[in-house]
């Protein structure tokens, strides 16, 4: 088959001045049309039809023949027809040969993939088709007007799923017979519309095209490998999550190894993408298979080895709280919860870089009362010291007015026991498990007893006079959670004492002095920007 590519270019575009060559995500505009027919595995001639001089310099560098056009079809009201008509005459002419088929193929449609275009050119092949246009379906509720009256283009009303299909024309492609091909048209009899995926069926018409196309054009395949279970609890999901619906410009997909088992069953809620895996190596063809361009590593601490195997697969790696080996392999690395401990340039420290959820950048933070009423207690998605059974034994030496809510995570295993126990109860206490609004309960709380991991941070953000009890050796390392950002720290939760726990919480109650100092002391830190600096840093290919 001889196929020959005609990629009609104006210069004198009205809507987006020189849109042909301006730069879209670095390249011409017209450079995308040009590489997708050249990339083609049918061997296609593409020609650039054009009346402007920059168009033929720029369509030759990216090896198209440039066909200068005469001035009667180089004005506004010339239609695609006897442009297309003159340059096919011409090439033939030129070349001496017959083609089979003729392509019309727009600049303005710079996310048309080549292998979308070879499937529309085997279609027409397979089929005897004397023509195919690009199409993408639109189903959607319309209206029209006839005899001066409003009516509608639809029988029923549905949902746009269930909506026939509403295929629209798109500048990306027009195949056809040559011997269809008129100073007047380019449609034969038999024809058909190919339908396009919508991603690829952008026109780009108007800067909000151009916009859009941009986008698309520089959009990211981000994969977000994390783990969630008892012993690490959800924090990593909870982060993975965050950054996952702010980067909706972007495709995201999660990968979780299969002992993540409260991890897996967030993700599935979520209802983003997500693959679960046995051991790391199943990475690799992962990375391949999504085309990965960003890794981002949420799972504590890596090995060189995990990082040389991340390293080989040429993607951007950004890890979260890695105080491993293998940190100094990612190109970023961003630890919030602790303070700089070496001057790897990679690395990114403290509390300016934490990732503060949605809810709590809208949120009205906690008032200050002299005497307090409400004390919320919360230890994690699993509190698997069970801090939260110590607490629970505590409230038997607390004011009776006083009320304490209990917020108890997904993965806590002692929910039960600890129902029973209040129901056996007089104690003015409330068991919260399944938390839509976490603010809707901090805004309320006087003071609130918490492990140091992320919900120290949040606690801060809504100005809550803290004690806190790690759950495990590392958690101590936080470095956030101190006097000077508010916070009366205990250390490693299960070596506290009971009375160690209550008597500091009966002399916070009685101390409005110190709360107010621990609520000025939050109030200096700003946590606000942090999620901001971060989705900067895991997009800036320059770090």
């Amino acid at each position: 088959m001889k196929i020959l590519t005609i990629i009609p270019a104006r210069g004198g575009s009205k809507g987006i001045p020189k849109k042909n060559v301006r730069l879209i995500n670095n390249k011409p505009l017209i450079s995308y049309s040009i590489n997708t027919a050249k990339s083609s595995s049918f061997d296609l001639d593409v020609v650039v039809s054009t009346d402007d001089d920059e168009i033929i310099r720029i369509s030759e560098k990216y090896g198209a023949v440039a066909l200068k056009r005469p001035s009667e079809l180089a004005s506004d009201n010339v239609t695609l027809d006897p442009v297309i008509y003159h340059t096919f005459k011409t090439i033939e002419d030129s070349k001496d040969i017959n083609y089979d088929y003729v392509i019309t193929m727009q600049p303005t449609s710079p996310l048309l993939s080549t292998r979308i275009l070879d499937e529309a050119i085997e279609h027409v092949i397979e089929n005897d088709l004397d023509t195919l246009i690009s199409g993408v379906n639109t189903p959607h509720l319309s209206w029209t007007i006839k005899n001066g009256k409003t009516i509608p283009n639809y029988e029923k009303r549905l949902n746009r799923q269930q909506l026939p299909k509403h295929l629209q024309e798109t500048g990306a492609f027009v195949i056809t017979k040559r011997n269809y091909i008129t100073e007047n048209s380019r449609f034969g009899n038999k024809l058909e519309i190919f339908e396009l995926p919508s991603r690829e069926a952008i026109d780009i018409d108007t800067p909000q095209d151009w916009w859009i196309a941009e986008k698309e054009l520089t959009k990211k395949m981000i994969l977000i490998r994390v783990e969630g279970y008892a012993a690490i609890g959800l924090g990593h999901i909870y982060r993975g999550l965050l950054l996952a619906n702010h980067f909706i410009d972007h495709e995201i997909r999660f990968i979780i190894s299969e002992k993540s088992d409260i991890g897996i069953e967030k993700i599935k809620k979520s209802h983003f993408n997500y693959d679960v895996i046995k051991h790391d190596n199943e990475l690799e063809k992962l990375i391949q298979k999504y085309d990965c361009d960003i890794l981002i590593n949420d799972m504590l601490d890596t090995t060189a080895e995990y990082m040389e195997l991340c390293s080989d697969q040429d993607v951007r790696t950004i890890n979260f709280e890695d105080l491993g080996e293998g940190a100094k392999y990612a190109d970023a690395v961003i630890n919030d919860l602790y303070e700089k401990s070496n001057h790897f340039e990679n690395h990114f420290w403290g509390s300016d870089y934490y990732c503060i959820r949605d809810e709590f950048l809208i949120a009205n933070p906690s008032e200050f009362n002299q005497e307090v009423e409400e004390v919320l207690i919360l230890f994690g998605g699993t509190d698997p010291s069970n801090l939260t059974n110590k607490l629970f034994e505590c409230l038997k030496y607390m004011p009776k007015e006083i009320h304490f809510t209990f917020i108890l995570g997904l993965g806590y295993k002692d929910t039960q026991s600890l129902l029973n126990k209040v129901n056996k109860s007089q104690y003015n206490v409330d068991i919260v498990t399944d938390v839509k609004l976490m603010t809707e309960y901090m805004s309320k709380a006087d003071i609130a007893i918490s492990s140091q991991g992320r919900t120290m941070l949040e606690l801060a953000s809504m100005l809550v006079p803290t004690i806190l009890l790690a759950q495990n050796e590392r958690e101590t390392t936080h470095e956030f959670g101190h006097l000077e950002n508010g916070f009366i720290n205990l250390g490693l939760g299960h070596e506290v004492e009971i009375n160690t726990i209550k008597e500091t919480l009966l002399w916070l109650i009685k101390s409005p002095q110190i709360r107010k100092q621990m609520q000025n002391q939050m109030k200096k830190k700003n946590l606000k920007k942090g999620l901001k600096r971060v989705i900067d840093i895991i997009l800036d290919e320059n770090l």
